[in-house]
C-alpha cells in the first residue's frame, strides 16, 4: 500500500495550481499553458498567453506547435470539468512534461491573476474566499 506521503508526492508531480503557476511564469520558467476549453468559453477569457488547443486536437497539433522538452500546464474551466485531465493526457501519450492546473480557469480568476479577452487584459478582484489580496507590482 502506498503511504501518505507518496501519494501526495505524485499527485504534486502532475498538479499544479494557479498561485504555483503564476509564480512560475513570473519567475520566468518557461512553460506552455494550454487553455483545452471550447471556442466559446476560449473568447470569454484565458490566461494571459495561453494557447488554445482543445483536447481532441492536441495528439495532431502539439508535436507541430509545442516543441518536445517544454513543459505543459493544462486548465479546463473548474474543478468541475474534466477536460484538463483529458487534455493532460493526451499530452502524457506524446511524451510532454504535463501538470494540470487543479481549479482551473475559475480558480485563476477568483485569485486574481491577470485574464486576456479580445478587449485585452484585465483582472478581477481577489475572491477573499480563494485568495488574499497582496500588492502585485507585475502582471
Amino acid at each position: 500500500m502506498t503511504s501518505a506521503a507518496e501519494h501526495f508526492a505524485a499527485k504534486l508531480a502532475f498538479e499544479t495550481d494557479a498561485s504555483d503557476l503564476h509564480a512560475a511564469r513570473t519567475s520566468g520558467e518557461r512553460i506552455a499553458v494550454v487553455d483545452v476549453r471550447s471556442d466559446e468559453a476560449w473568447a470569454q477569457g484565458r490566461v494571459v498567453d495561453a494557447i488554445h488547443m482543445h483536447y481532441s486536437e492536441i495528439a495532431a497539433r502539439a508535436p507541430q506547435e509545442i516543441p518536445q522538452g517544454t513543459p505543459v500546464v493544462v486548465y479546463c474551466w473548474s474543478p468541475g470539468c474534466n477536460a484538463g485531465d483529458k487534455g493532460a493526457v493526451e499530452f502524457a501519450k506524446l511524451g510532454y512534461d504535463v501538470k494540470l492546473m487543479i481549479g482551473g480557469f475559475e480558480y485563476w480568476v477568483r485569485e486574481g491573476y491577470p485574464v486576456e479577452n479580445a478587449d485585452g487584459i484585465h483582472r478581477r478582484p481577489v475572491d477573499p474566499l480563494t485568495g488574499i489580496p497582496r500588492i502585485r507590482t507585475t502582471a
